[in-house]
């Protein structure tokens, strides 16, 4: 095999493992309005946490990202204190998920090469028909989304909402912890 076709091989097979790995994507959205750089302190905006929770949720695992999220401002060093009135922001955050379908069409030889496998041309000779024929693959997969939002306590407004989605793999059902702390932080980590 020559130097060339190892290196085509090698670099599509590090891109297929690099989109097999479904990373969360992380965004936020600001109230330009409200100056934050002074808070210090922050409570939650009610005594369940979660603004509306899912009717399937499960409670132990509300109860770890509750947890998560007082660390990741803590963390920060915001001082979490009871009393919401006296805090200088309130927190609050919404979970979900919705099952997703992703459809891909391709040529029929896409799969041997480059296009350059049997019948690229219509398997009549170069200058043969090109009707293809076309590959269709279904994937159904769950897409979970974690939104974090912060209050202004004393104007009583939206100061912040942060927020992540990411495809939900096995290996995230069996194992979630670590996946959700780790996507606590990185949206906490957007708010300044």
């Amino acid at each position: 095999m020559s130097p060339l076709k190892i290196l085509i091989i090698s670099a599509l097979v590090a891109l297929t493992a690099g989109c097999a790995t479904y990373s969360a994507k992380v965004d936020f959205d600001k109230n330009t309005k409200i100056e934050t750089i002074n808070y210090k302190t922050f409570a939650w905006l009610t005594k369940g946490k979660i603004m509306a929770p899912p009717l399937d949720i499960n409670p132990v695992m509300k109860e770890r990202v509750d947890d998560y999220i007082e660390q990741a401002f803590t963390s920060k060093g915001y001082q979490l204190i009871e009393d919401a009135e006296q805090a200088d922001f309130t927190i609050s955050y919404t979970v979900g998920s919705r099952e997703k379908i992703k459809v891909n069409s391709y040529p029929a030889t896409y799969n041997t090469g480059f296009g350059w496998g049997r019948g690229y041309y219509g398997g009549r000779g170069y200058y043969g028909s090109m009707s293809m024929g076309t590959e269709t693959s279904v994937k159904q997969y769950t897409e979970g989304k974690l939104a974090i939002d912060i209050y202004d306590v004393k104007t009583h407004q939206p100061v912040w909402h942060g927020w992540a989605t990411k495809r939900i793999t096995s290996d995230d059902k069996e194992a979630p912890d670590a996946m959700l702390n780790d996507i606590v932080v990185k949206i906490v980590n957007q708010f300044n």
